[in-house]
């Protein structure tokens, strides 16, 4: 009986792990839906919140890591148990590194007055609609343990990055026509650069429980990083 009583609580302790991630994940996406909207319409109010709440994600990832450590030392886990300890310690980390992100675009905020056109402002909307996808299907992944669609969600990683490129290309044309544009334009490309690290977050995410299911790494054949160093830039612009 005591035996079966171990047991029970041990799955508890499994499942809270399942169940901080999960909620951490569904936290880090609003935080980035709402650093976008808030860089989109240049609300402050909202940017200040979306700074705010990265303290929730901080405490869940120190959470998990106590409660990781506990379970370790008490339960002394092995094979498959211990791999899901160790996967939540890794993926809580990459979900705190996500609202990191979604807090330093919702710092640019002040920087940007919303005077750039309309066209930048679609491509990072479209941008972060695609890192946030991959970041819900990765973590629909975790919830469910089906490893049959991540190399799927990994391979997503590919449009990111090219959309990027695209978002870093029309960036610079924009700042070499005007040097009006070059302070909040720079703004935006690091705006841009932080959506796109998302990505590769909700990657190694999917690498980590490809890891936690078979108990076998993904083969490293995954081409890493954005093209931005391969754009050319335009020539100067005719003086009028």
């Amino acid at each position: 009986m005591q035996s079966v009583h171990i047991a029970s609580a041990y799955d508890e302790e499994l499942k809270f792990l399942s169940k901080r991630i999960a909620a951490m994940g569904g936290h880090a996406e609003r935080m980035v839906e709402q650093a976008v909207a808030a860089l989109v319409n240049v609300d402050h109010g909202l940017a200040q919140k979306v700074i705010q709440d990265d303290l929730v994600l901080d405490e869940g990832q120190r959470e998990i890591d106590d409660k990781a450590i506990i379970i370790i030392a008490r339960r002394q886990p092995m094979a498959t148990d211990l791999r899901e300890i160790v996967g939540a310690i890794r993926i809580s980390a990459d979900i705190e590194r996500v609202g990191d992100l979604g807090k330093n675009v919702a710092k640019r905020v002040a920087s940007v007055d919303g005077r750039q056109p309309n066209s930048l402002f679609r491509g990072l909307e479209a941008l972060a609609n695609l890192a946030l996808t991959q970041l819900k299907e990765v973590l629909d992944v975790y919830a469910s343990r089906s490893v049959e669609g991540i190399g799927l969600v990994r391979d997503r990683d590919d449009q990111i990055d090219a959309m990027y490129t695209s978002l870093f290309r029309e960036l610079l044309t924009y700042m070499m026509e005007d040097p009006r544009n070059i302070t909040p334009c720079t703004h935006l490309l690091f705006c841009a650069k932080n959506i796109e690290r998302i990505g590769d977050h909700a990657t190694n995410i999917a690498e980590t429980i490809y890891y936690i299911v078979t108990g076998d790494q993904m083969p490293a054949d995954r081409p890493k990083g954005d093209k931005t160093d391969k754009v050319v830039l335009p020539g100067p612009v005719p003086a009028k």
